[in-house]
């Protein structure tokens, strides 16, 4: 069993090994870094007591472009990802308004379109890991028991979703443009009492290919 997984393993990497040598020289495997900046906002909260409006967050991380052939190809990234909302309505009854930033680990799995040298099309499942949240209170009537609700709310850590964007080079520049939103609702087992939503971002980044 193992020999024939280690046969595989070898039958991918030298067919990898083919495809790379038959690549025009301007297409080649590569890594890079990129930072930029989530303008988000959440849907599907219709049923909720909620109102939001989008805020900026800080993106950045890094990425590998794998080309198999000069149209298509594989890209992985990993972020550090800051996505949420400025949200106000009501809980047990009490008005409240408050800025929240949800900080994410994405991994977005990309297969890469090239129609042109310059530019590559994106699209993917990402998958994201809920590292911590910030709540920002912006009205004094929200009292400490509620904001303490909010704080230990059952969140969802692990998260599916789906990006679509380009990336445009220009020599080893990258400036790279995104739309993303999950699949699943922020409810951990449906106890939250947090407001029921879904993430959704436009990203923009600057970034730099080696």
């Amino acid at each position: 069993m193992y020999k024939r997984i280690i046969a595989a393993a070898i039958c991918v990497l030298g067919t990898a090994g083919i495809s790379q040598a038959q690549l025009s020289p301007d297409n080649r495997l590569s890594i890079g870094a990129k930072v930029g900046f989530n303008y988000s906002n959440v849907w599907d909260e219709e049923g909720q007591d909620f109102r939001a409006d989008p805020k900026l967050g800080f993106v950045g991380g890094g990425f590998l472009s794998i080309p198999l052939t000069d149209l298509f190809g594989f890209q992985p990234e990993f972020l550090i990802s800051q996505k949420g909302f400025q949200g106000s309505g009501s809980l047990l009854g009490t008005p409240y308004s408050f800025s929240r930033t949800s900080t994410h680990i994405d991994i977005p799995l990309q297969l890469m379109i090239r129609p042109v040298p310059a530019i590559t099309l994106l699209v993917g499942p990402q998958f994201s890991y809920l590292l911590s949240t910030k709540n920002v209170y912006s009205l004094g009537s929200i009292t400490s028991a509620q904001e303490e609700q909010f704080n230990n709310d059952n969140l969802r850590k692990n998260m599916l979703g789906f990006v679509m964007g380009a990336d445009v080079s220009v020599s080893h520049f990258v400036v790279s443009g995104k739309l993303g939103w999950d699949f699943q609702h922020n409810h951990g087992d449906g106890t939250a009492s947090t407001p029921r939503y879904k993430n959704r971002w436009i990203q923009l980044a600057l970034g730099f290919r080696l």
